[in-house]
This record gives structure tokens, C-alpha cells and sequence, in this order.
């Protein structure tokens, strides 16, 4: 599994409903690409769930990274940088999947957080396992995710949520459309 992400900023006076509008045109175009395993279409808007800025921030969990590579060099990623620029990809190593019991994606939260230079590094891979299997246990989430950005040593935490999401950190995210091909596919748990 490899998760990505981009965030789009947008201005402060941004008119969200025409990334809603696109979203709504283009979003099922990938409701089948290969290699997929789950994207979700995501939003902030600012003033909204403490969120400082408007921003469009899809978010994928891949199954193979042909599936990624095609996506981003074969054409799909290029409807991005046509109408908004070229944003930076982030790109994660995943440490654990996890499904919960939750219904149609409402929310996604983002938790990014340092992983301490001074403890094992198996540690805090088994604890990032743990802590995405506690969270898709909870009331309302319909899966959690876990993956390592290795070049800054981040941690990141990806879940979905049915309901508005209580008492959990990070960034929250309205999801606007799920395409979802391939997550049947995602292995369940730890990822070594």
C-alpha cells in the first residue's frame, strides 16, 4: 500500500462550489483505474472545522505502484495540473490498513505527527498499527490507514468517518466523492 496526497490552497474569496462542480463532473473517472485501491475527494474550507484556508486535498491508498505511476504519468494527474498548476505530491510508505463499521464517507481526518528520533523504529511502526486498528474502531469510522513519509520521519494517519468526527486530532476534510476500485484489495493490517 502507498498512500498520496496533494494540497491545493485556494484563495481566502475562493468559490468552493466550483471544485464541488468538478468533482462532481470528473470524480467517477476513477471510480475504476487499475491499481486503485480507494481515492478520496476532499475538501477544507476555511472557517469550517478550524481549517485556516480552502484547499482542495484528494487523498489515494494505492494497491501497486504501476497503478500510481500510471496515474501520475499517464494522463490522469495531468486534469490537476492543467487547471490548478503542478502541486507537490507527497507520497507514504504504508505501515497498516484497517477497516471499521462505518457507512458513507462524510468526513476524512489527516493526522500528521514526528516520529521520535530517539526510540526503535519497530516500536513506532507497531504502535502506528495499533493506533490505525483502535481507530477504526471506533463509532463511525469506515477505515483507518497508516503510512511513513521516510524522508522527514512523519507519520500520517488517514481515516473516514461517517459522522462529523469527535474527539480526534488532526485535519478535517469534507469528502465529496469515494472512488473505491480496488479497496476490497487493500491488505488488512500490518503491511510487513
Amino acid at each position: 500500500m502507498h498512500a498520496l496526497q496533494y494540497e491545493i490552497t485556494l484563495p481566502a474569496d475562493y468559490d468552493m462550489g466550483i471544485v464541488r462542480d468538478r468533482v462532481a463532473r470528473r470524480g467517477h473517472l476513477l471510480d475504476d483505474w487499475d491499481g486503485l485501491g480507494l481515492k478520496a475527494y476532499l475538501i477544507r474550507e476555511r472557517g469550517r472545522r478550524g481549517s485556516p484556508v480552502n484547499a482542495y486535498a484528494p487523498f489515494y491508498l494505492w494497491n501497486t505502484v504501476d497503478g500510481m505511476n500510471a496515474f501520475l504519468w499517464g494522463g490522469g494527474f495531468q486534469g490537476i495540473v492543467d487547471d490548478f498548476g503542478r502541486p507537490s505530491a507527497r507520497q507514504w510508505t504504508g505501515l497498516a490498513y484497517e477497516e471499521g463499521t462505518g457507512g458513507q464517507p462524510l468526513f476524512a481526518v489527516r493526522r500528521e505527527q514526528q516520529l521520535p528520533p530517539d526510540e526503535l523504529l519497530a516500536d513506532l511502526a507497531g504502535d502506528a498499527v495499533g493506533g490505525a486498528r483502535r481507530l477504526a474502531g471506533r463509532d463511525g469510522v469506515l477505515l483507518a490507514a497508516a503510512a511513513v513519509d521516510t524522508s522527514r520521519w512523519e507519520l500520517v494517519t488517514f481515516s473516514l468517518w461517517d459522522q462529523e468526527p469527535a474527539g480526534t486530532e488532526g485535519d478535517v476534510f469534507e469528502v465529496l466523492h469515494l472512488s473505491a476500485p480496488g479497496r476490497d484489495r487493500i491488505r488488512r493490517g500490518r503491511r510487513w
